[in-house]
Order: C-alpha cells, then structure tokens, then sequence
C-alpha cells in the first residue's frame, strides 16, 4: 500500500470513565442547547445506574486494537490516535500528539455513519477546532466518508438479526416484528442534514435506507423505524415515534415479540445499554412482549474491515463499495465542509 497519510485519527464522542466525570461530561455535550437541569440530572442518574462508567471510550480502544491487527494483516503501515469530542482523550490533546510525534498528514475515521449536523458536520468542526488549537505544525487531517451503507456493516447487522432471532422462545420467532432504532434528533436539524440541494432530511433518508437494506438481507419485508434517546427541551419535536411508545402499539396490536436493532449505533454504548437494554427491555416485560435486542458491530471482524476499506477509498483510489442510493457525504480535509450550507448547525433557543 502506498499512501501519503502516516496516521489514523479515531475521532469519537467520549464518555465518563468515573462518577466525577459525569456531570461534567454532559455539561460539555449540552452545552449552549438549553437543555433543563433536571433532563441533566436525569441523565446523570443513568450513568450512575452504571457506576459512573461510559463503556464507549473502552469499546473505541477494542476498535482500535481490532483496527490494528486488521492493518497489519493488509499491509497498512499506519499508527492509530484516539481523540474525543466531549471528554478525555479529548482531539486536541490527541492532534498536539500527532504533531509531536512527526505526523504530517493523517486520516480521520469517525465513529458515526451518517450525514446530518451531529453525525458529520461537527466531526468536521471538531478537526478544524483541533487544528486550530494546535496551531503551527498541527497535521492536515482528511475525514473519511460516510459509510452507512456499507456491505461490511450490513452484513455485520443482517448476522446479529439472525442470531438475536435465535434467542427468542421457538413459539415467538415467526411472529417477532423487526424493529430499527437510531438516535433521535430534532426534526428541524433533519431538515437542514444535507446540502440544500439534496432536499434535506438526509440523515433520516439514510436511517430508513440502512434499515431497509439489514431488513432485505435477512429477507424480512415488513419492518419499523423507530428512534431513542431524545434530550431536548419538550417543546421542540424531535423524530418519533420513540421504542417505547412503539412497544406500546405493538403490544395493542397483539404483537407477541420484538427484535430491535440499534442501527444508528457503531456499539454498545450507554445509549443502547439504558435506553435498549434497560427501559424498552423493561416495557417489554411490562407489555408481555417477547424481547430480544441485537448486537452492534463494532466487536464484529467486519467493522475493522470495513475502516480498512475506507482508507483504501482514499489514500489509494479504491472503489467505493456501497449498497445503497441516497447521497453520500461526509469526506472533507482540514474541516472542510462537503458542500455549500451543508447540515447547517440547529438554533438554538433564543436564537
């Protein structure tokens, strides 16, 4: 492999790693976006449900020691960094590293698959903020594209479908409803996910066409879309339904079990454990409704496969391997963004 890049930046979200973390933490996520106190204090209380422990930052390193092995095995002679977005290692530290290290020129990898203001522009703001902070000798930084759609994460969904369908009662698997989860997000910032001229809502439009795909690969043609783990003040809507009303409709409808697949999510982090694993599996329980929650693929051999895949796309002019049709983003060097306007920033209240 030749390449003119000589790192790999794993950019994340960050979480806590002890109970002191916590609330400063989320005061880092949230801030500027008007969120009450007590949602925060709510919050806090499902991470102290956990001992205080975000288990993403933990799940990122297992990606990057998967993503090591995987560039040995392909040749790919390239160092791997870890940076956050809201908390330790945060991306500045990690780029004034790089720099002291010598690195000139490295590959940013992004824990999200998706276009829209959370999902893909602020990992772009998030590089040019590093950057910037770093000052002189700081690395260029290229982030790779989206990659929603991408036949190595579908078919690392379609297996843990099959597999989570197994764990069901013999008597229920025939009749279990396929439900898709994803992160919810306000309804006017899907709006503005995109370039103007793609229409918008591209970040939902990929949502639905990723579940459509894991559906189709397991051949399942009736499915739901719903979404999870609303935070913003209550008077502005946000995509719906959320899984648990969901559970509810099914439940009335005399849905007897549920398999719900957290799509929107790379792993199993405190949104998929409280939110899935905790309240919906409880509603479930409440409801009589069988419930089985799939896995994520961010332990699964193909997920570091598939970041070797996007580094060949762009330091050697590999083809870019995709199942789906909507638009495709994401790519830019040095916080560059895709296009004009594009996944303008959310107002905020007062604004």
């Amino acid at each position: 492999m030749t390449t003119e890049f000589d790192a790999l930046l794993l950019l994340s979200f960050g979480g806590p790693e002890k109970p002191d973390d916590v609330r400063p933490f989320l005061e880092n996520v949230t801030r500027g976006r008007g969120v009450p106190p007590e949602r925060l204090d709510e919050v806090v209380e499902h991470y102290l449900h956990f001992g205080g422990v975000s288990p993403i930052n933990r799940l990122n390193r297992d990606i990057i020691a998967a993503v090591e092995s995987e560039f040995a095995g392909a040749g790919i002679e390239l160092p791997i960094y870890f940076g956050n977005r809201n908390w330790h290692p945060m991306v500045e530290d990690t780029v004034a590293r790089m720099r002291d290290d010598g690195v000139r020129s490295a590959l940013v990898f992004p824990t999200s698959a998706w276009g829209g203001y959370s999902g893909c522009r602020q990992y772009h703001e998030d590089i040019e903020r590093a950057r910037s902070a770093v000052g002189d000798g700081a690395p260029a930084l290229v982030k790779l594209r989206q990659y929603y759609d991408h036949p190595l994460l579908i078919a690392a969904f379609a297996e843990a479908i099959v597999a989570a369908r197994e764990q069901l009662p013999a008597d229920r698997r025939a009749g279990a409803r396929l439900v898709f989860t994803a992160h919810s997000i306000p309804v006017s910032a899907d709006a503005s996910a995109g370039p103007p001229a793609d229409g918008g809502r591209l970040y939902s439009r990929q949502v639905a066409e990723a579940a459509r795909l894991c559906a189709d690969a397991v051949g399942v043609e009736e499915f739901d879309l719903v979404w999870q783990s609303r935070s913003g003040p209550p008077q502005i809507p946000w995509l719906e339904p959320d899984i648990c009303d969901h559970l509810d409709a099914l439940a009335a409808a005399g849905t007897e079990a549920v398999i719900v697949c957290p799509v929107g999510f790379v792993s199993d982090h405190l949104e998929v454990i409280w939110d899935l694993d905790t309240e919906a599996r409880d509603r479930a329980a409440e409801l009589g409704l069988g419930y089985v929650r799939v896995g994520t693929p961010g332990t699964d051999p193909r997920f570091a496969q598939l970041v070797s895949a996007l580094v060949r796309e762009q330091s050697d002019g590999a083809a870019p391997q995709r199942l789906g049709s909507e638009p495709l983003y994401g790519a830019g060097a040095n916080g560059a963004l895709c296009a004009v306007a594009c996944c303008e920033p959310p107002r905020r209240p007062g604004r």
